[in-house]
């Protein structure tokens, strides 16, 4: 099953719809869905190389966009929706304390956080919520954010050949891998937040 799933990624990569796809899904996880845009954007980086970097500023840039909406729900319906939303994902009872960290570490927790496996919807519904310059959120979420996917891109487009190789000989192993570092990312989250 993990095979085909795989295969599929990589094979959607040529498809037309590939990158809209992927900036909906990097869009949505800003906000209020759960699966990061890196599902999609390590396995089509890994079968195009070459637009690696395209893939990165495409999910840095829908991201901040979402993340925009995290904002604006945290914001503005932070009683209705947002509210739902942080007791979904578990961090209802700490938003007040996280709230109280932004009033003196807004900058560091957007930064942080937003590199981080740990679901930045949290950050950016809170964010509004704490009511944090909007303008200072967009340019941290745009450094946290790219500096991610940069990276990733970065990493995919010097060592792709070999990563695809390493992955495909044991897709497994670094599937357990990935699914270790989002749950210790939420762990974390759960800890720090």
């Amino acid at each position: 099953m993990l095979r085909r799933l795989y295969e599929w990624c990589l094979a959607a990569a040529d498809k037309p719809y590939a990158p809209w796809l992927l900036g909906a899904i990097s869009f949505a996880e800003s906000s209020f869905f759960p699966i990061p845009p890196d599902t999609m954007q390590i396995p089509m980086s890994l079968a195009r190389p070459n637009k690696a970097w395209f893939y990165a500023t495409l999910c840095t840039l829908t991201s901040v966009a979402g993340g925009i909406l995290g904002w604006a729900i945290g914001a503005y319906l932070y009683d209705s929706v947002g509210l739902w939303l942080i007791g979904l994902y578990g961090y209802g009872d700490k938003v007040e304390a996280f709230r109280k960290a932004y009033a003196e570490w807004g900058a560091v927790i957007i930064l942080l956080k937003g590199m981080t496996p740990i679901p930045y919807k949290i950050v950016t519904i809170t964010s509004g919520f704490a009511g944090y310059d909007l303008l200072l959120f967009i340019f941290f979420s745009f450094i946290a954010r790219g500096m991610r996917f940069y990276l990733s891109a970065f990493l995919l487009n010097r060592f792709g050949v070999r990563v695809r190789a390493a992955i495909e000989k044991r897709l497994g192993f670094w599937v357990a891998v990935g699914t270790a570092v989002v749950v210790l990312g939420i762990v974390a989250a759960v800890w720090l937040f």
